[in-house]
């Protein structure tokens, strides 16, 4: 070449090729094919989102056309071509597709069966509601604003995304090199793992497995096997094992499979296809017929076998050779700080907690920002109503605007905004009305700007209010999952991996709950101090604490008599002063329920019993296989009277003595067979006859060889044989225990207790003190006992628990803390 012609620039082309190569497979991976792990979104998605936020497409208003919406994304934010914007919205208005659609679609969006959607000129589209939580707060500074592709316009970078969305719908997509293909789970189940993480850092990914089962597609099925979840949640890659959900019916002597539900992303009509040609090529005989039944109230491919064919051989067939069982590729891929990184659950949830702790604090201070400004505004007017002569004076000799805001700045000492926005004050606002309304709103100002300035020095004020947010959109948009998790034979199982161990349970007034180790606590001598057990608000206290292994099961029944079931291992581990979690995210509890009791067992043998009691006096004694199917949002155990409560939960052998201890210090003792087995929504029989402003606070089944064990409000206690406490019939008035006066305080509760049995005593500032009871000496009835545990003037005993003396039965079986009585006590 001519050096006229210009110069020449000697490269090595292989070196050159692999530049350009490496530059466009990083502008694919970050700006097309992996989503962002703090929204979950691809760049495509998330302008969609932002483009009908833009176009004001809330649920409560109409739709618009998809082509209107699909323009506007690419000629503001997408350089790329229209198809791949309007399938980017059709998928996310599938149910089918996403488990929690972004988008509200109208008209045809498509099918299981794997027809595509309208032409967008004849589809129309808004957001769904679970879509504005994406978007929301987005206008306060929560996120990042970069140019789009020509400058002329700015689009977020990422979405404030108020709910986990990379798990909750989950992403796939293919790079240069590199794929992701992430599963949708279920929402609930993602928020109560965060909760966990937030209340424990050092949560283990198997102890999140606890709440995240596993993936839970939109189609449902079944996932077969655990190894495959626990692999992807480890290592973020794993493969899961999806069988379709099949019903065997049996109609006049011949069998027919009916398939009700498809593993994720199977197509439907080419499933049926399949089916038809290995019946054709005589791979799989044995059916007669085949066809679609489906309809609008949902799937039902129905198959008819001939008369001597097996059903279930001949399904497992169908598993074998077609789509009726599939796997998913676990592929946890994202992008953390624009780069593509492999990731494990803890990591997920991490990344999304950190996210969104930055979101709260840029909002904080946006609003902080604002507040400040008005309230700069407001003192400024009320400077200006202070002294409204000399203002008035100030503006009617000033030749303009500027030299009336100038002398108001020389005069007041305001500053430039406050003397502007006098100048502009309308004359209405000299009223005295209008005055108290200027007063009225920088008062509140103040105190909003004091609340955001503490939640900016505080991380776990922004902790918190990430939780009130997502349990918010949890009570929302949460439902019940719809895949099963089917265990396989010799699969290690979830429950096999944690250690068989004595924990200390403990759940506070207020609903917070924790496990710790057993040999937190020592044994002290009986009149000692204790030692902190817990940090609770100054209104909460320590209402519930029970020994037991991890693998047990605890029924917990509330104040309503409802009854709720989890494995000790569920419960989150915390440290000892550590407040625990709010068990409100453990069990589907309603507002106005309260755990009033707790006991766990191994196995539900139907050869014993439940017998429950109320503050009313009321039993009821029911088979303890009743229980043993108690769904997550919990059973009736006890059908109660509007005015009553459930007090004591204990279990019994069909012929024990029951007794029952008032807080006034009376007693009385019968046998249980006086009470005939009920159903769980029974309401019961009169236990014992109350005296007038008495209350039922214990129930205890009675062990002949040991004592009854009573403590006071004001921390006294004493033993006292059970021989004397006659045995009556059942809805007496009962005998007198204790002798409750000024001093000792009233009953908070009573136990059968042995000499080698040791107790835990818990007052209300949470202090725990743990005594061997063959330091509290036995008398008569009428005694008043001895001091157990010293307080001081505001203190009061509000809580005891049995820890008992034998290895094997080493857990407490239930502790029953009546919530009326502590109220009253407190």
């Amino acid at each position: 070449m001519n050096k006229n012609e210009g110069k020449v620039l000697q490269v090595d082309i292989s070196n050159e090729m692999k530049k350009c190569y490496i530059d466009y497979a990083m502008s694919v991976i970050v700006d097309r094919a992996l989503p962002d792990v703090r929204d979950g979104l691809k760049p495509v998605h998330r302008r969609i989102i932002y483009s009908m936020h833009e176009l004001g497409l809330t649920p409560e208003k109409g739709y618009r056309k998809c082509a209107r919406i699909v323009g506007d994304v690419l000629g503001k934010y997408h350089p790329h071509g229209d198809t791949s914007v309007y399938d980017a919205l059709v998928r996310m208005a599938q149910s089918f597709n996403l488990r929690y659609p972004l988008v509200d679609g109208h008209g045809n969006f498509g099918s299981v069966d794997g027809d595509s959607a309208a032409a967008m000129r004849y589809t129309e589209a808004k957001m769904n509601k679970i879509a504005v939580e994406m978007i929301r707060d987005i206008n306060k500074n929560t996120v990042d604003f970069i140019p789009n592709f020509d400058g002329e316009e700015e689009e977020p970078s990422v979405i404030p995304s108020r709910f986990p969305n990379l798990l909750v719908n989950g992403s796939a997509g293919i790079a240069v090199g590199m794929a992701t293909n992430i599963p949708p789970h279920n929402l609930n189940e993602v928020i109560d793992g965060i909760f966990m993480l937030i209340d424990n850092s050092e949560t283990s990914i198997l102890e999140l497995m606890t709440k995240i089962k596993g993936p839970d597609f939109p189609t449902a099925a079944s996932i077969i096997g655990k190894a495959g979840i626990r692999a992807a949640y480890e290592t973020g890659r794993g493969k899961v094992v999806i069988r379709s959900k099949c019903e065997i019916e049996e109609v006049d002597g011949r069998h027919k499979i009916v398939v009700h539900e498809l593993p994720y992303q199977v197509n439907k009509a080419r499933l049926v296809e399949n089916i038809a040609e290995l019946v054709k090529d005589k791979r799989i005989t044995g059916i007669s017929d085949l066809r679609d039944e489906s309809d609008r109230d949902g799937m039902r491919v129905v198959i008819e076998l001939k008369r001597d064919a097996n059903p279930q051989v001949l399904l497992n067939q169908l598993y074998k050779h077609t789509k009726l069982q599939d796997s998913f590729g676990i592929i946890m891929l994202a992008l953390v700080d624009g780069k593509p990184q492999y990731l494990n659950l803890k990591q997920m949830l991490e990344h999304y907690i950190a996210f969104q702790e930055d979101v709260i604090r840029r909002r904080t201070q946006f609003e902080l920002d604002k507040a400040k400004a008005r309230a700069h505004i407001l003192e400024g007017l009320k400077i200006a109503l202070d002294h409204i002569d000399e203002v008035i004076n100030i503006i009617r000799s000033s030749k303009n605007v500027s030299e009336a805001e100038q002398g108001l700045m020389d005069k007041f000492n305001l500053s430039e905004k406050q003397s502007e926005a006098i100048v502009e004050m309308k004359l209405r606002r000299l009223t005295g009305l209008e005055r108290e309304k200027i007063e009225e709103e920088l008062l509140e100002l103040m105190k909003n700007i004091e609340y955001l300035i503490s939640v900016l020095a505080d991380r776990q004020m922004v902790l918190n209010i990430i939780k009130d947010e997502l349990n918010d959109i949890k009570v929302k948009y949460g439902d019940e999952r719809r895949t099963q998790i089917e265990s396989v034979e010799n699969e290690i199982d979830i429950e096999d991996l944690i250690e068989d161990e004595d924990v200390v349970i403990t759940l506070t007034h207020a609903g917070y709950i924790k496990r710790i180790p057993a040999d937190t606590y020592t044994a002290q001598k009986r009149g000692g101090r204790g030692i902190q057990a817990m940090a609770t608000k100054e209104d909460d206290f320590v209402e519930h604490i029970f020994i037991t292994s991890t693998h047990k099961h605890i029924l917990f029944f509330s104040n309503k008599g409802r009854a709720y079931r989890l494995k000790a291992y569920e419960i989150p581990e915390a440290g000892r002063t550590a407040k625990g979690t709010n068990v409100i995210n453990l069990l589907q509890l309603n507002q106005d329920e309260k755990i009033q009791a707790v006991i766990t067992l191994k196995e539900f043998d139907p050869d014993r019993y439940l017998i429950m009691g109320t503050k009313k006096g009321i039993i009821k004694k029911t088979s303890l296989d009743q229980y043993a199917a108690i769904r997550k949002n919990g059973l009736n155990a006890m059908n109660l009277r509007e005015d009553d409560e459930l007090i004591g939960v204990r279990f019994t052998t069909g012929d024990s003595e029951i007794l029952m201890v008032t807080k006034q210090g009376y007693a009385i003792r019968f046998n249980e067979k006086d009470s005939r087995p009920l159903g769980r929504n029974a309401a019961g029989v009169r236990g014992i006859r109350l005296r007038d402003d008495d209350i039922v606070v214990s129930l205890e089944v009675i062990d002949p060889t040991q004592e009854v064990l009573v403590v006071s409000a004001n921390g006294f206690g004493k033993r006292t044989r059970i021989s004397e406490y006659t045995l009556q019939k059942r809805g007496g008035k009962g005998v007198i225990t204790y002798k409750v006066s000024e001093k000792t305080g009233e009953l908070v509760g009573a136990r059968m207790v042995k000499d080698s049995d040791e107790m835990m005593l818990i007052n209300s500032n949470d202090i725990v003190i743990r005594i061997n009871v063959s330091d509290i000496s036995t008398t008569s009835r009428n005694a008043m006992g001895v001091t157990l545990m010293r307080k001081s003037q505001d203190e009061q005993v509000v809580a005891l628990a049995k820890i008992d003396s034998e290895e094997d039965n080493l857990n407490l079986e239930e502790d029953n803390i009546e919530q009326e009585d502590n109220t009253e006590n407190q």
